[in-house]
């Protein structure tokens, strides 16, 4: 338990949402995918919402996770590091479509999230920004992985739209130069894209206003107080 807790809250103050002109560059959208095979049914997902954010305006960006290095130490200037880094911090939406493995994510899809921190300084690379999740499978159709993404998502504070899309025996569902066929599969897909450009558009400009914690805030000030003021240097005295 954070240490400022004196027995004095503040008070509460009602939000308020900013006013002002909304943004209008297209929507920026980051796409990650899962899997380092050749064909891979996850980046060929990817491709095809992909052309469908681009259809609908947006600006898109790849990360391509091939020589990320394994998260560890002293790693965090590896040239792939930064530049995952930075576009996850240039993103206002991101993507995240994955292949299903032994009932989970993929160690490569893992590692690539592992590499974003939830703060970069007074930077914040994912919060705030729209999330869409995406599974293939070889099999029969299955949730676990976009469940699992949807769970991350949240713990990267992002906000995950209600829509994702899961593909079954993926393997039947591209033709051989990687577009997708005309199916309810890839309906839903669009679906998806569509749902995250609305939420992107609408909430961009509130990301900062939509995420503000109360207690953050009020670690802050605790932070910010002279020494002899900050609340939990208060703790303690007066009675013992």
């Amino acid at each position: 338990m954070a240490d400022w807790h004196d027995g004095r809250p503040p008070p509460l103050a009602r939000p308020v949402l900013p006013e002002g002109p909304r943004s209008t560059h297209p929507p920026r959208v980051l796409m990650l995918y899962g899997s380092l095979r050749e064909r891979s049914y996850s980046r060929l997902l990817a491709e095809e919402a992909a052309r469908v954010l681009e259809d609908l305006g947006c600006e898109v960006r790849w990360f391509h996770p091939h020589d990320l290095p394994i998260k560890g130490p002293g790693l965090d200037d590896h040239p792939e590091v930064v530049r995952l880094r930075e576009l996850s911090i240039w993103s206002e939406a991101q993507v995240w479509s994955c292949p299903e493995m032994h009932g989970a994510i993929t160690g490569v899809f893992k590692n690539q999230i592992d590499w974003i921190p939830l703060a970069l300084g007074a930077v914040r690379p994912t919060q705030g920004r729209t999330l869409a999740v995406m599974q293939v499978s070889g099999g029969s159709q299955s949730f676990n992985v976009v469940n699992t993404l949807r769970l991350l998502g949240r713990w990267m504070r992002m906000i995950t739209i209600p829509n994702q899309s899961s593909v079954p025996k993926a393997y039947q569902e591209f033709h051989d130069d990687g577009r997708m066929k005309d199916s309810a599969f890839r309906d839903r897909v669009v679906d998806v894209m569509e749902e995250l450009y609305r939420f992107t558009v609408l909430t961009r400009d509130l990301r900062d206003t939509l995420v503000d914690r109360y207690s953050e805030r009020r670690e802050a000030d605790a932070k910010r107080a002279p020494v002899e003021e900050r609340p939990q240097d208060r703790l303690g005295k007066g009675g013992l």
